[in-house]
């Protein structure tokens, strides 16, 4: 087995840090990558090179069974163990040990000492508290003070404590790092799409605790049946020329409503696995969705369609899946990239594989090949305790929705997205998507920026009012000059038959008055990884008659 240019790449980095350092390295690989190999290829050395004994460590036993295999298969001279009680195994002195976390970690004065450990998935150790790896690790240095820790993971962050490298972690300093990008572009990695869908829920009112969405709440609102038939609906359209559909959904009730109204309305074989689902019978799931060939699968059509609720998101292996559907949100930008990343890797005659997100989940955590971790904040969707009115410069207590001293109305609030639909927003960094939207109301009034002088040019803010509380603003620069000037002058003859004031106020007054063309639809760009989305084209009602007209009479 030959080493990828970037495997190769990582395995140095690895072998360059722990000769310089004195500390733990990370390496980051997307999923898909082929980490399984580049660990294969750490812990073969260590043993045939430098006469090491390795532990490989991992959570669930789909990974320990490929990077047993995967170590095989590059140093067939060496004995490799597995202990897994999933795996019914039991080994404890092979030079090279693959072992699962929950079976060994109170185990570690059953085993002689290890020079080298390496963590697959390591963003799962914690970096407080006592769980399994931070117990196991800690015992494994009081035996051999000596010990290396190597972390390998696709995403090197927590939801509820950020990057995991620190001074203090058993992980101290991310030695290489290639992105999803790069591997796509050179054709490692399946190129991603998305589309918009239609049907919405609004997660807008769902609450947060410890840092994830209230399942309950977020139950209730995608279990109505009504969505669920539209949403899948969606789903079989979108996908009609995929053939193999992932579907997450947010619970086993959730799910089997998924599987049964595929069946019903559709009359498609939806399999469906939770944590709950016996072994026996969830190995027969996967395999015919993975398309694999077995006695037990005689005369049975392999699964298209596999819904699954927390259990395919890391450690599972099909590199047939085609089209990932998110119906759930997450607040956790690792769990969005370890379910989309289900449909990474490379399958002959795979183009791409679609990403239908019924979560707004890429809108919320930005594309994928950018996720970072949020800075945490005290309240979820806190508002300052007072705004100021553009017009009196009254400061009011943020509720109101317009001045209670002038009556001047205060801008849409800009909220967070939680709308469960079918989102077109880019799944990687620099996609741009264009999309029409029909507006619903528009409203005008007077902008100046925050902390700007008394005389500093404003500007004639317009809120576009496109969906069920969505807006898309702009902001026409009346009193400037130059550029922006000129710019607003281009968008005033578009609507008005009149001048372009010179004066922001005389502009909001012919606008209040009637005689601006009426905006029926806009077309806005979004160019993910951007902050901000902006308007690019309009269509527009016949231009009102002039206000400089002469009446009739």
């Amino acid at each position: 087995m030959k080493l990828r240019g970037y495997q190769q790449a990582a395995v140095n980095a690895v072998y360059d840090h722990l000769r310089k350092r004195n500390d733990n390295p990370v390496a980051v690989l997307p999923t898909g990558a082929g980490k399984s190999l580049v660990l294969a290829k750490i812990a073969s050395d260590a043993v045939s090179r430098w006469s090491s004994r390795v532990l490989i460590l991992a959570h669930v036993k789909e990974l320990l069974e490929q990077n047993a295999d995967k170590v095989r298969r590059l140093c067939p001279e060496t004995k490799v163990g597995l202990y897994s009680a999933g795996l019914k195994k039991r080994d404890t002195n092979t030079p090279i040990l693959v072992a699962g976390i929950q079976s060994i970690y109170k185990r570690v004065c059953d085993l002689d000492p290890f020079d080298l450990i390496v963590v697959d998935e390591a963003h799962l150790i914690s970096k407080k508290g006592d769980g399994m790896y931070r117990q196991f690790l800690a015992d494994c240095k009081v035996i051999n003070p000596h010990v290396r820790v190597i972390g390998l993971t696709a995403t090197p962050f927590r939801l509820d404590s950020g990057m995991i490298c620190s001074a203090d972690h058993f992980l101290n300093h991310v030695c290489y790092e290639i992105g999803i990008k790069e591997l796509i572009r050179d054709g490692y990695l399946c190129p991603l799409i998305s589309k918009a869908g239609v049907n919405r829920a609004d997660f807008s009112g769902v609450h947060v605790r410890a840092g994830e969405f209230v399942s309950d709440e977020v139950d209730r609102l995608a279990g109505d049946q009504a969505l669920v038939s539209a949403a899948c609906a969606e789903i079989v359209e979108l996908s009609s020329d995929r053939r193999a559909v992932l579907i997450f959904a947010t619970s086993v009730a959730h799910g089997q409503q998924v599987v049964e109204t595929l069946g019903k309305n559709h009359g498609i074989e939806c399999g469906f696995v939770t944590g709950q689902t016996p072994a026996d019978e969830r190995d027969e799931v996967l395999a015919r969705f993975r398309g694999d060939e077995c006695d037990s699968l005689f005369g049975r059509e392999p699964l298209r369609y596999l819904c699954n609720v927390n259990v395919l998101t890391t450690g599972f292996d099909a590199p047939r899946v085609d089209c990932v559907v998110m119906l759930r949100p997450t607040m956790s930008p690792g769990l969005l990239y370890q379910c989309v990343g289900r449909g990474f890797r490379l399958h002959p005659n795979k183009q791409n594989c679609l990403v239908l997100d019924f979560g707004g989940n890429i809108e919320r955590h930005g594309p994928i090949d950018q996720i970072k971790p949020k800075e945490r904040q005290t309240r979820t969707g806190q508002l300052p305790p007072a705004k100021e009115c553009e017009k009196c410069h009254a400061l009011v207590a943020c509720g109101y929705a317009n001045c209670p001293e002038c009556g001047h109305p205060f801008p849409p609030p800009e909220r967070e997205s939680h709308e469960a639909q079918a989102s077109e927003a880019g799944v990687l960094s620099g996609e741009v998507t264009d999309t029409e939207y029909d507006v619903h109301d528009v409203v005008y009034r007077i902008h100046r920026k925050r902390d700007a002088e008394e005389d500093a040019p404003r500007c004639l803010r317009v809120d576009y009012m496109i969906g069920l509380d969505h807006w898309q603003s702009e902001f026409i620069c009346i009193e400037h000059s130059g550029f922006a000037r000129r710019k607003a002058e281009t968008w005033w003859r578009e609507r008005c038959l009149d001048p372009c004031p010179e004066i922001a106020d005389e502009a909001l007054e012919l606008a209040d008055n009637g005689l601006l063309a009426a905006t029926e639809a806009i077309t806005v760009r979004s160019i993910a990884g951007e902050r901000y989305d902006r308007i690019i084209k309009y269509r527009l009602s016949e231009i009102p008659n002039s206000a400089l007209e002469e009446a009739p009479f």
